[in-house]
C-alpha cells in the first residue's frame, strides 16, 4: 500500500518534481522559398546564414548558401530543383558543407557529395572534412623534392613532376589529355600514391569507360573517382573538384601522398559562371564573375608537399584546361597557367601528325619538377639536353624544308631528332617505368639509333628492353635503387647497348 501523503507535503513534492522536469528543445532558424529555379534558390528569412553554410530543403534536397543579400539568400541545390516549391520551409544546419573521406573510398565512384554511383552500396566511413578548406602557408610547406613518376618518357625525360606540384595538362579538345592523366595514375600502381580523379561537365559514358579502363589495369582499388557529369546541375559541378581535393588532403595530412586529376577546369569555370549569372552576379571578362581567378586559385593551392613537422604528406595536382585552336591567351587558361608550377601543352599538329603523346617540347615547362628528378635521367648522357637539342632539331627541321643543300653536322642533328621524336612516341596506357625509359632515352641520345630506319625503332625498343631484362637485370635494379647513374653504370650501359645493337637484325629495307 502506497504510503500516506499529508496534504502539507503535496506542495513540496510537485516543487520538486517541478525542479526536476528537463524538457529538450530544439532552436532553427527557418526560411521560406521565394524562388526555384535552374538549381538556383532564393530564401527568405535566414537572416543569420554564413555563407557556405549547408542548408535543409524538404524531399531531402540539400543546399549551400552562396549569395548574402539584404532581404534574401541565395542558395545553390545538390539535388533536384523539381522537388522544390515556392513557399517550402528551409532550414538552417549551422555546419558548413562536408563530405566523407577514408581509405574506404578507395575504388569508389562517387558524386560531389561523396555519395556512391557505382551499386556497390553505402560506404561506411568515420570521419568528413569540409568541403572549402584553406590553403596551408609558407611555413607548413616543404619545397618540391620527390619525383612523381608518370610513366610517360617525354614528360619524365623533359617535364618532370615532383609530389606536391601544380602541372597543368593543357590542350585541344581530342589531342590526348585525358590519356595523359589516366597513364599517370596507372603508373601510381606500386607507388603508394592514392589517386583522385574529378570528372566535370564530361558525358556519363565517359566517365563509364574511364572507370572501366582502370579497373582493367588494376588502378581502381587505389583511385576514387568524383563524377559531375553534364546532365548533373552546374552547382554540383562546381563542387566536384572541392570535394575530390578534400578527398585528397586526407591522405595528405596522414603523411601518405595523393595525386588530384582536375578533368577539366575548363567547365568547371562554365559551371561557376552559370551559376553566378543565374544569381546576378556582376559578370566581367567573358561574362565570368570577378571572382574566377580566385575560384581555381583557391582550388590549386591546396596542392602542397607537407613540412617534415606536418609529416611530409604531399598532394600533387594535375588540372586539365581545354582550349580552342591552339590559343593560349583566352581568360581561363592564362589564369589557370600563372596559378600552377608549369604546363604540359599539346598541340593538334603534333597529334595528327602521329606523334603522341602531341607533347610541344618547347613550350611545356615544368618550374619546380627539376628538383625533384632523379640524377639518372638528368646524366649528360641521358636527357640532360635532349629538349635543347629537340629544339634545335624543330628549327632545322623547318629550315630544311626548303630544300637547300645542308651539311653533314645539320643532317645528323636532323637524322638524331627523327629519331629522339619517333623514340618518345608510347601507346596508351602503358606506361613505362623511370629505369627502364632511361636505359630507352640512353640509347637514342648515344648515338645507337642513328643508323636504323624509323620503322625499327619501336621494335628495337622493345627488343632492347627485353634483352636488358634477360641480361642485364642489375643495372636497371641499380637504377631503381640509387636513382643516379655512376660512370662504372654508364660504361655497362655504352657495353650492353653495343652487344644489343650488334645482334639486332634491322628489316629487309635497312639491310
Amino acid at each position: 500500500m502506497a504510503k500516506d501523503v499529508r496534504p502539507d507535503e503535496i506542495s513540496s513534492i510537485l516543487k520538486q518534481q517541478l525542479l526536476q522536469y528537463s524538457r529538450d528543445v530544439d532552436v532553427y532558424d527557418m526560411g521560406t522559398v521565394l524562388q526555384v529555379g535552374d538549381g538556383i534558390a532564393r530564401v527568405h528569412g535566414l537572416a543569420n546564414a554564413m555563407a557556405g553554410e549547408r542548408i535543409e530543403f524538404p524531399n531531402d534536397v540539400f543546399g549551400m548558401v552562396f549569395n548574402l543579400e539584404e532581404d534574401n539568400v541565395g542558395c545553390v541545390l545538390f539535388g533536384e530543383d523539381k522537388l522544390i516549391h515556392e513557399g517550402d520551409t528551409v532550414k538552417r544546419t549551422n555546419s558548413l558543407l562536408e563530405v566523407p573521406v577514408g581509405d574506404e573510398m578507395l575504388g569508389r565512384v562517387v558524386n560531389a557529395l561523396g555519395e556512391p554511383l557505382d551499386g556497390k552500396g553505402p560506404i561506411e566511413t568515420s570521419q568528413t572534412l569540409p568541403v572549402e578548406r584553406k590553403g596551408l602557408g609558407i611555413v607548413q610547406r616543404q619545397p618540391v623534392s620527390e619525383p612523381l613518376f608518370t610513366g610517360i618518357k617525354a614528360i619524365d625525360s623533359m617535364i618532370p613532376v615532383g609530389r606536391g606540384q601544380r602541372e597543368l595538362i593543357i590542350g585541344d579538345r581530342q589531342t590526348g589529355k585525358t590519356a595523359i592523366a589516366i597513364d599517370t595514375i596507372i603508373n601510381q600502381k606500386d607507388s603508394g600514391v592514392k589517386c583522385i580523379y574529378v570528372a566535370v561537365g564530361q558525358k556519363g559514358s565517359t566517365v563509364a569507360q574511364i572507370v572501366n579502363t582502370l579497373e582493367d589495369h588494376g588502378a581502381l582499388e587505389y583511385t576514387i573517382v568524383v563524377s559531375a557529369t553534364a546532365s548533373d546541375a552546374s552547382p554540383l559541378q562546381y563542387l566536384a573538384p572541392y570535394t575530390g581535393t578534400s578527398m585528397g588532403e586526407y591522405f595528405r595530412d596522414q603523411s601518405g601522398h595523393a595525386l588530384i586529376i582536375y578533368d577539366d577546369l575548363t567547365k568547371h569555370a562554365w559551371a561557376y559562371r552559370q551559376m553566378s549569372l543565374l544569381l546576378r552576379r556582376p559578370p566581367g571578362r567573358e561574362a565570368y564573375p570577378g571572382d574566377v581567378f580566385y575560384l581555381h586559385s583557391r582550388l590549386l593551392e591546396r596542392a602542397a608537399k607537407l613540412s617534415d613537422k606536418l609529416g611530409a604528406g604531399s598532394l600533387t595536382a594535375l588540372p586539365i584546361i581545354e582550349i580552342h585552336e591552339g590559343d593560349l591567351t583566352t581568360y581561363i587558361p592564362t589564369n589557370v597557367i600563372s596559378i600552377t608550377d608549369g604546363q604540359i601543352y599539346l598541340t593538334a599538329d603534333l597529334f595528327n601528325a602521329g606523334i603522341r603523346p602531341a607533347i610541344n617540347a618547347g613550350v611545356s615547362v615544368s618550374r619546380v619538377g627539376g628538383d625533384a628528378q632523379i640524377k639518372a635521367m638528368k646524366a649528360d648522357e641521358v636527357a640532360k639536353t635532349m629538349r635543347l637539342d629537340l629544339a634545335r632539331y624543330r628549327d632545322v627541321a623547318a629550315f630544311a624544308q626548303f630544300g637547300s643543300d645542308l651539311d653533314a653536322s645539320t643532317q645528323q642533328q636532323l637524322r638524331r631528332g627523327d629519331r629522339l621524336v619517333e623514340l618518345l612516341k608510347q601507346p596508351q596506357y602503358e606506361p613505362m617505368s623511370v629505369e627502364r625509359q632511361i636505359a630507352s632515352i640512353f640509347c637514342g641520345s648515344n648515338g645507337y639509333l642513328d643508323d636504323l630506319d624509323l620503322h625499327d625503332l619501336a621494335r628495337f625498343e622493345s627488343e632492347f628492353l627485353i634483352y636488358m631484362d634477360q641480361n642485364h637485370n642489375d643495372i636497371l635494379e641499380e637504377i631503381a635503387e640509387t636513382g643516379d647513374l655512376s660512370d662504372e653504370l654508364v660504361e655497362r650501359l655504352h657495353t650492353a647497348a653495343k652487344n644489343f645493337r650488334n645482334i639486332f637484325e634491322p628489316t629487309e629495307s635497312n639491310a
